[in-house]
């Protein structure tokens, strides 16, 4: 689906609106997090891709866009850590110079994972290339049931995971160096208690394959993107916004990742979040990087929409998985 298709989509809910649920605009609140899609190429085509990445996408970050990003990182001290995400960001021919500049700039690194890139060939380089670095290696696995991730993911994409996770295991991923998973359902429902999903996975993978990691992060999932679509073909939209916006939790809106940090595309356009960025809803004050204040950053509104139900149903929803 188009963006202006997606956008007309989540307006046409019969619901409450987003906004009218919260009752106020939303304000950033500072600036700790530098968010970075640097591509929509990716090795996977997943069916619930809020991206719409696949091996067929073309759009990268280039180097002078790389360079911008490092530069205002570096002239911006309240940022703490610099979060690479794509499609596959390990794909980018300009991966390597972002995170040794973000890193020569003493920022945390994390690198959003699939996990399969690493056993591409000729990637065996990124395993030593990621952990000498110390970058923190945030992995989606949808679940610990081979057939499960499979069928969201791909046929023989849980079996490459395993033996990623395994390597990283082995250079002190889990122990030493932090590893983290993330959840996201395989339906139209919210994911189960954090706590009790991460206890779960911990014991099937460390019993199955002798895997070992962190934390695993629950993230809803969004009604953008192919998920959205799939709604839209399935008639089932509405029951799905339903079941988001009846969870609405207010407690969650101050925990929302939007209010600390700057969402980066790859063309240097600048956004609230991951999710605005894909439904194309630019920051409102400052819409690219080349005019990037941050004060006039700082005293913008969120950009809201009803898609932003999934950061706030249940326990909330964030890159770093439950908010409260």
């Amino acid at each position: 689906m188009e963006t202006k298709e997606q956008l007309s989509t989540l307006q046409s809910f019969s619901g409450k609106k987003f906004s009218d649920s919260v009752g106020h605009s939303i304000g950033a609140r500072s600036l700790k997090v530098f968010q970075i899609n640097v591509g929509k190429w990716c090795n996977q085509a997943c069916r619930h891709c809020h991206v719409d990445a696949s091996p067929i996408r073309t759009e990268m970050m280039d180097k002078v866009t790389v360079d911008l990003c490092l530069e205002i990182i570096e002239k911006t001290p309240s940022i703490e850590t610099v979060d690479i995400t794509g499609g596959a960001p390990e794909g980018n021919p300009h991966f390597k110079d972002l995170v040794l500049g973000a890193r020569k700039l003493g920022k945390r690194v994390m690198d959003r994972c699939n996990l399969t890139i690493l056993e591409e060939p000729g990637n065996d380089w990124l395993y030593e290339f990621l952990a000498s670095n110390q970058v923190e290696v945030v992995s989606s696995l949808p679940s610990f049931i081979e057939s499960t991730t499979d069928n969201q993911r791909g046929k023989g994409v849980y079996q490459k995971s395993i033996t990623a996770l395994q390597k990283l295991n082995a250079l002190g991923y889990g122990t030493k160096l932090p590893l983290n998973l993330v959840y996201n359902p395989n339906g139209l429902f919210l994911g189960s208690g954090q706590s009790v999903l991460e206890r779960e996975y911990k014991e099937n993978l460390e019993k199955k394959y002798g895997i070992v990691f962190n934390q695993l992060f629950c993230i809803n999932n969004l009604p953008i993107s192919r998920f959205l679509g799939a709604l839209v073909r399935g008639g089932k939209f509405e029951m799905y916004m339903e079941t988001l916006a009846n969870a609405y939790n207010p407690a969650t809106v101050a925990g929302l990742m939007c209010l600390d940090q700057i969402s980066v595309g790859y063309d240097g356009s600048v956004y609230d979040c991951d999710f605005n960025q894909m439904l194309d809803l630019k920051s409102q004050k400052v819409k690219h990087l080349k005019d990037f204040d941050l004060q006039e950053f700082l005293s913008r509104d969120i950009v809201v929409a009803n898609h932003c139900y999934g950061c706030t149903a249940g326990a909330g929803s964030s890159c770093g998985g439950e908010i409260v």
